[in-house]
């Protein structure tokens, strides 16, 4: 998934995005926060500034509310915003750096960028703080990011540290060539032993913020492999699963659609399956093994992390 391909906004002068169901009475300043993947305060400085036309005309008010049908065109110019901030507060370990590419184990419960409704405290804005030159890599609004993992999801991600090797990860990742492997613990036991999820992924109608599987989404695929299936404290299974693309939400949308939503996952789980038998407050989901080509060398860079605390406390708890 590319930065690009993450961007929810139009940026062509002559066209614009029609305003949805799920979007109709909501603020402008919201509306543009969420289309366009910034923050909050960042949306509201666009439309303050004249950067924000519905059906071709300026609207400086993000009081405004926006209609179902409007066209809704954001000029994210690059000298809007003055990108995030450096700071050494947020904390997070690395597996793997040298002068081209950090490989960063991330926490659970820290985002991986500023947008919307997160403005700071981001592992951007920790990592300009340890590795200030990241600035100008690749996206200003998220430098050095090539791919993100949701809040809630623990593990692994690859951090272009040169321009050249942006490029090449990016290249890469359009390519499918990084092997990007996640343990997640589902409700349910699935009869089959493995199998491949090939469904469009976009965003939902009804609901901006949740992602579907639906004809008007871009495609993903995903790959799953029955590690254990487990009837107590309630009937669920370990699946290891491999992202063949990357699209927000991706496994969790795959899984859900298949039946077996992860379990802990507050948006996308089936309530009435278990309930809140384990306790956890995020979604059993963790990138634990990451490959790629080094930009550089060509050599293979293999990465591992081990299940968290957290997962590693539920998993001991099933039997």
């Amino acid at each position: 998934m590319t930065p690009e391909a993450e961007r929810g906004h139009n940026d062509s002068p002559a066209d614009g995005e029609v305003v949805g169901a799920a979007l109709d009475g909501l603020r402008l300043d919201r509306a543009v926060a969420l289309l366009a993947d910034v923050s909050r305060s960042t949306a509201a400085r666009l439309v303050a500034e004249g950067n924000v036309r519905l059906d071709g005309t300026p609207v400086t008010s993000g009081a405004r509310r926006v209609a179902a049908g409007e066209s809704l065109l954001i000029d994210a110019g690059s000298d809007c915003d003055p990108g995030p901030a450096p700071d050494n507060n947020v904390a997070f370990a690395t597996v793997f750096e040298d002068p081209d590419v950090i490989v960063v184990d991330k926490p659970a419960g820290l985002v991986v960028h500023p947008g919307a409704g997160h403005d700071r405290a981001t592992l951007v804005n920790g990592l300009l703080a340890r590795y200030p030159e990241l600035e100008g890599i690749g996206d200003p609004d998220r430098p050095g990011i090539v791919h993100r993992l949701d809040r809630g999801t623990s593990g692994l991600l690859v951090v272009a540290r040169t321009e050249r090797a942006y490029r090449s990860l990016v290249e890469q990742l359009q390519s499918h060539e990084p092997e990007r492997i996640y343990s997640a613990l589902v409700w349910g036991r699935p009869e089959a032993s493995s199998g491949v999820v090939d469904a469009p992924v976009g965003r939902s109608s009804r609901n901006p913020l949740r992602m579907t599987v639906t004809d008007r989404g871009r495609p993903a695929r995903t790959r799953y492999e029955v590690q254990r299936r487990f009837a107590e404290p309630a009937p669920t299974a370990l699946l290891e699963c491999r992202l063949e693309t990357g699209r927000t939400h991706q496994i969790r949308v795959h899984l859900r659609a298949i039946g077996h939503a992860v379990v802990g996952d507050p948006t996308y789980g089936a309530g009435g399956r278990g309930g809140d038998v384990f306790g956890l407050s995020r979604p059993f989901l963790h990138a634990r093994s990451l490959s790629f080509r080094h930009p550089a060398s060509d050599a293979t860079v293999s990465a591992e992390s081990p299940l968290p605390p957290d997962l590693a406390e539920v998993l001991e708890s099933c039997r």
